[in-house]
C-alpha cells in the first residue's frame, strides 16, 4: 500500500467518523461540497482531525483550494513531507 492510499484510507475513516457519510461515498474525486455536502464549518472540523491524524499544525488557508477528496490527499501528503 502506497503512502497515497494510507493518508487516503485515514482520511476515509475520519470522514466517514465525523460526519457518518458512508466510506463507499468518499472517493478520490468526491467533491467535498457538492456530493459530501460539506460545509465551511465543517471544512474546519475536517482541518482540527487532519492535524490530529498527521501531528503538525495546519491553517485553515491551506485547505482553501481544496474542491476534491484526492485534492485534500495531496495537501495532507505536502504538509507530512515538510
Amino acid at each position: 500500500m502506497s503512502q497515497r492510499d494510507d493518508v487516503l484510507a485515514q482520511l476515509q475513516d475520519v470522514i466517514s467518523d465525523i460526519f457518518e457519510i458512508d466510506k463507499e461515498d468518499i472517493t478520490p474525486s468526491a467533491r467535498l461540497y457538492e456530493d459530501l455536502d460539506l460545509d465551511s464549518i465543517d471544512a474546519i472540523d475536517l482541518v482540527v482531525k487532519v492535524q490530529n491524524m498527521i501531528g503538525k499544525k495546519v491553517q485553515a488557508d491551506d485547505f482553501k483550494n481544496a474542491r476534491t477528496v484526492d485534492e485534500v490527499v495531496d495537501i495532507i501528503i505536502n504538509l507530512m513531507g515538510e
